[in-house]
C-alpha cells in the first residue's frame, strides 16, 4: 500500500525497515526532517538516536557505531557534509559500512536553503584526503529515494564501504505516494566487527592507520579492486535514446524530471530528443554514452549548478560529439522551456522556425 510521504520522511522510514539501528546527526535545512523523524522512531524500535553537538562529532559517532557492525546512518546538507569529510575518509580507510544522506542546498559557503546540485564534486571525487570513492546514488523521486536506501545498505555491507545518497532539497521536501519495502533487514557477515567477543576469537582492531608504506599500498590496491567490482555490478542508469534523436539531454536527480518535459516540448517542434539519466553518480555510467545513434548531433547537460557533471559527460563522449551546458544556480530552478530553448539554440534553430518545420512535415504526411 502506498503512503503519501515527504522525501526526508520516506528515506528515514526506509532506513529503519532496511535495518538501521543507529543514527547520529545534526539539524540543517533542508534535511532537518530526517533527524526529527529518527528522534521519534529510533527509541520506538530499540535503536539509538543522538543529536550530536556538531557534524564533526556526528560522523565520528558513525565511525564508532559502524565499527561494531550495527547498520548506521547520518544525514546533512552541503556545509554539514563538508564538515564530515575527514570522518568519511576515516570510514573509508577503516572499510566501514554506513549510509550518508546528503540533501544539497545552494552554495558555496552557507549559501541558501533552496535546492542545488553544486555538491556533485564533493560527493563523487572523494571530498576527504586520500585515494577513495564513495558509491553515490542520485534518486529523482520519493519512491526511488526509498528504494535507494535499501540498495545503499546492501552495497555498503557487500563491499564494506560508506555509501552516499545525494539529492537536492526538492526531493527532501516534496510529498509523493511511496510504497515502502517489507524486509527482514540486514543480516550480513560481520565477523570483522569490534563487537566485544573477547576471548572467543582473535582481537579485531579497526582503524585507518598503517605506518608501513607497503602495507598501506596493499590496502589501497585491494580497495580499488573492490571499486572495480562496484563499477561492473552496481552502476545504474536510465537511458532512452533512439535512432533519429538529434540531441541527448543528460540530467540527474529531480531536475531530470523537468528535462523530460523539455523532450516533450521539443517533439512539438518536430525535434526528436533522447535522455540519459545517471542514477549512480559514482560509478558514473560511462558505457551509456557509447554507440549513440549517428543521428545525435549534440549532448546537452542540464544541472542546477555552474557545471560539474558535465566533466564526466565530456570524458564519456571523448570528443566525439559536441557537449553543451545549461544550468541555474543559487537556488534558481530551471523551467522545461529553458532547456527546450537551449536545445533549439544548440541545434541552430529557434522556436518559431522549428514549429514551422514541424507543421510542414505534418502537412506533408
Amino acid at each position: 500500500m502506498k503512503t503519501l510521504m515527504k522525501g526526508n520522511e520516506a528515506i528515514s522510514e526506509s532506513a529503519i525497515k532496511a535495518g538501521c539501528r543507529a543514527f547520529f546527526g545534526y539539524p540543517i535545512t533542508p534535511q532537518s526532517e530526517i533527524p526529527e523523524y529518527m528522534a521519534k522512531r529510533m527509541p520506538e524500535i530499540g535503536g539509538t538516536f543522538i543529536q550530536a553537538e556538531s557534524e564533526v562529532a556526528a560522523i565520528n559517532m558513525v565511525y564508532g557505531s559502524a565499527a561494531t557492525g550495527v547498520p548506521t546512518m547520518t544525514s546533512s546538507s552541503s556545509p554539514g557534509i563538508a564538515l564530515k569529510q575527514e570522518g568519511i575518509s576515516y570510514l573509508v580507510g577503516a572499510d566501514l559500512p554506513a549510509l550518508i544522506v546528503s540533501m544539497s542546498r545552494s552554495g558555496p559557503g552557507l549559501g541558501g536553503i533552496l535546492p542545488g546540485q553544486a555538491d556533485y564534486f564533493q560527493a563523487t571525487r572523494g571530498g576527504g584526503n586520500g585515494d577513495y570513492y564513495l558509491p553515490v546514488f542520485a534518486p529523482n523521486s520519493v519512491q526511488e529515494a526509498s528504494d535507494m536506501v535499501f540498495k545503499s545498505f546492501e552495497v555498503a555491507y557487500k563491499y564494506r564501504t560508506p555509501v552516499m545518497i545525494l539529492a537536492d532539497g526538492m526531493l527532501g521536501q516534496m510529498m509523493e505516494p511511496v510504497e515502502l519495502k517489507e524486509t527482514s533487514g540486514i543480516n550480513p557477515d560481520i565477523s570483522w566487527a569490534a563487537n566485544g567477543n573477547s576471548g572467543t576469537r582473535d582481537r579485531n582492531v579497526i582503524n585507518s592507520l598503517n605506518l608501513k608504506a607497503s602495507g598501506l599500498e596493499a590496502e589501497n590496491i585491494e580497495r580499488f579492486k573492490r571499486y572495480e567490482e562496484i563499477k561492473k555490478t552496481e552502476t545504474l542508469v536510465e537511458k532512452n535514446v533512439s535512432e533519429g534523436d538529434e540531441i541527448v539531454i543528460v540530467a540527474y536527480g529531480t531536475p531530470s524530471r523537468i528535462a523530460k518535459n523539455s523532450i516533450d516540448e521539443l517533439a512539438e517542434h518536430g525535434i526528436k530528443a533522447g535522455m540519459i539519466r545517471p542514477i549512480t553518480l559514482w560509478p558514473y555510467p560511462y558505457d551509456a554514452f557509447k554507440d549513440l545513434p549517428k543521428s545525435v548531433k549534440a549532448i546537452l547537460v542540464a544541472e542546477l549548478s555552474m557545471g560539474q557533471m558535465i566533466e564526466d559527460v565530456r570524458m564519456a563522449i571523448e570528443g566525439k560529439i559536441p557537449v553543451h551546458f545549461y544550468g541555474r544556480t543559487g537556488g534558481e530552478i530551471f523551467e522545461a522551456s529553458e532547456i527546450t530553448n537551449k536545445a533549439l539554440e544548440v541545434l541552430g534553430k529557434n522556436a518559431s522556425s522549428a514549429s514551422e518545420e514541424a507543421a510542414a512535415v505534418a502537412c506533408a504526411i
